[in-house]
């Protein structure tokens, strides 16, 4: 796409015989391109944070029988997906009393559990 974009910018500049029309419009259809393709990674990626949540307030659920606090940002609880059953109570507890950024709740998981059908 980014080719495409150069390109069509390169035919619009070289373009001999002055009319604008047909590059511009080009440009403008290369430009939605790029948008629309965004927009679709974008929302496919909110959907699937959803679903994380989803599962991992389950999950929370079934080992303390307990909702999983709404304190806790997407990106948290993204990052705790991939602990294991034993270390993901308190790892959430923890997370949410000293507000731990992803990364430092990444880097307190022992055991890893692999996620090989994130998008």
């Amino acid at each position: 796409m980014g080719a495409l974009l150069i390109g069509s910018i390169f035919y619009l500049l070289m373009n001999k015989d002055r009319s604008y029309l047909l590059p511009s419009m080009f440009i403008l259809m290369v430009l939605t391109l790029i948008s629309v393709s965004f927009h679709c990674r974008s929302f496919a990626l909110k959907a699937q944070d959803r679903a994380i949540r989803a599962e991992e307030n389950f999950r929370y659920f079934v080992l303390t029988g307990k909702r999983l606090n709404q304190d806790l940002s997407v990106y948290q609880i993204i990052a705790l997906r991939f602990s294991s059953d034993e270390e993901f109570v308190d790892l959430t507890e923890r997370a949410i009393k000293e507000n731990l950024k992803p990364d430092q709740i990444k880097r307190l998981i022992k055991n890893w559990r692999p996620d090989y059908h994130r998008a």
